[in-house]
């Protein structure tokens, strides 16, 4: 919503917004474009009455602002409603869609796109660092959209992405997540296919060759070429990719198509997900007319996302990290990618289970063994988490331990960091400001001793 915000400023509109507690990265970007921010979901908000209001997915009814908006019969629209109605329209999408990765990627295309001098619009739900924003209107006709699954708005629980229309597509997984809207992994399976459906004959799939659920998908009927692709070497995979340069880590990767190679990409990011991630954005970038070559060179100066695997700072020589990872595969392909940058170094991981989902327990017998990779593990356990976190420790042996303040585990987790040790701190969220308190904390203690 804030992209959209930002979007809607930079094609000439004034725009106000609200929303509860926001936090950086999107609430500076907010201020810095001039979108003045209300704070509450009161209905004085709509005096005077607006043109339109572009509605969010987190506003219910009973809200004291969407009453008097449907009271007062003030237009509105939900924001990709609008967003394909007054920006979409007349531009080449391309959208990433998938459980995992859609903002790396999706900042991956965007930046391809624009070393090749296209100047494409985009919207991310992050911000990449080769921007510096998450969104903007861009120069015809090119448009890349992270494009998610969650439901639209209170009045269209159709997944947001139906409404994108895409020419290029790229699917990168498919697996259970969303339970407070989904009540099975097969209902995705059918909104993506409603997804799969919109993409024109003359238009492209890229899809991850080896995700079963995926495949599944597009069993159900595909009428637009596709191209697979993986990190590892499958039949139904035209892109591939392999490490090189004498690292595993994916710093440095071949990339293959139908089994030759077309270059390599030496670059800041780590992990075989990343590389999936680039091979798709590769692939996708060639559809809109981008060689190959220009790709792998678009990506050497990539920088990366913001939240993803960032470096938020290091106190006598422990590294913190914050990481967007809030799903058990996304944990732990994120451990991993570490894991194969530090060696032996210990990895220590702090989650805190802030999404829906994760709030409901559906992925808690599965969460010990995503954070199995770190040497120690830290959970965030609230009073008001929902479920028992006892039998997760207790799966983690006495690596894992739980507090229920932010501040107490910043302090506890201070107190047992050495230096070598890499901090990394997930969570879909603020966390509390986390990241800061165990800074300084760390800092406290650095001084004191």
């Amino acid at each position: 919503m804030g992209g959209i915000a930002a979007i809607a400023r930079t094609a000439g509109h004034r725009v106000t917004g609200s929303d509860r507690n926001v936090y950086p990265p999107m609430s500076t970007q907010l201020e810095a474009l001039g979108i003045e921010l209300i704070e509450g979901y009161d209905a004085a908000q709509l005096d005077p009455a607006p043109d339109v209001v572009v509605v969010g997915n987190v506003m219910r009814r009973g809200q004291p602002v969407i009453e008097a908006l449907l009271d007062r019969g003030i237009p509105y629209a939900s924001g990709p409603e609008w967003l394909s109605r007054e920006v979409l329209r007349d531009r080449w999408v391309l959208a990433v869609a998938g459980t995992h990765g859609k903002t790396t990627t999706s900042s991956l295309l965007a930046w391809i796109l624009e070393h090749a001098g296209l100047q494409p619009g985009f919207l991310i739900g992050g911000v990449p660092a080769n921007f510096e924003t998450s969104a903007r209107l861009g120069a015809a006709p090119f448009f890349v959209i992270e494009a998610d699954e969650y439901d639209t708005a209170f009045f269209d629980k159709r997944a947001k992405f139906v409404h994108y229309r895409p020419r290029t597509l790229i699917l990168n997984n498919l697996e259970y997540d969303h339970a407070d809207i989904y009540p099975d992994v097969a209902a995705i399976e059918r909104q993506f296919h409603h997804l799969v459906r919109t993409v024109p004959g003359g238009g492209r799939i890229l899809w991850n060759a080896a995700d079963e659920r995926l495949k599944e998908t597009l069993a159900m009927g595909c009428w637009t070429p596709r191209e697979g692709f993986s990190g590892h070497a499958l039949s139904e995979a035209h892109w591939t990719g392999r490490a090189a340069g004498g690292v595993e880590d994916f710093s440095c990767f071949d990339v293959l198509e139908e089994g030759q190679r077309r270059g390599t990409v030496q670059w800041g990011l780590i992990g075989g997900h990343n590389m999936e991630n680039a091979l798709a954005a590769i692939a996708a970038a060639r559809h809109a007319g981008v060689a190959v070559e220009r790709s792998i060179e678009a990506l050497h100066s990539f920088t990366g996302v913001a939240r993803r695997m960032q470096l938020r700072g290091e106190v006598n020589g422990v590294r913190v990290y914050d990481d967007f990872a809030h799903h058990p595969t996304a944990i732990a392909t994120t451990v991993d990618g570490l894991r194969r940058r530090v060696g032996s170094a210990r990895i220590v991981a702090v989650l805190e289970p802030r999404s829906n989902t994760m709030r409901m327990g559906v992925h808690r017998d599965s969460l010990a063994g995503s954070l199995a990779g770190a040497d120690e593990i830290w959970l965030y356990t609230p009073a008001d988490l929902g479920w028992d976190a006892g039998d997760v420790l207790a799966a983690l042996g006495g690596r894992g331990h739980g507090r229920g303040d932010v501040s107490v585990l910043a302090r506890d987790l201070a107190q047992t960091l050495r230096p070598g040790d890499h901090a990394l701190i997930m969570s879909n969220g603020g966390f509390g400001g986390l990241h800061g308190k165990l800074l300084a904390e760390l800092e406290r203690l650095h001084k004191a001793a």
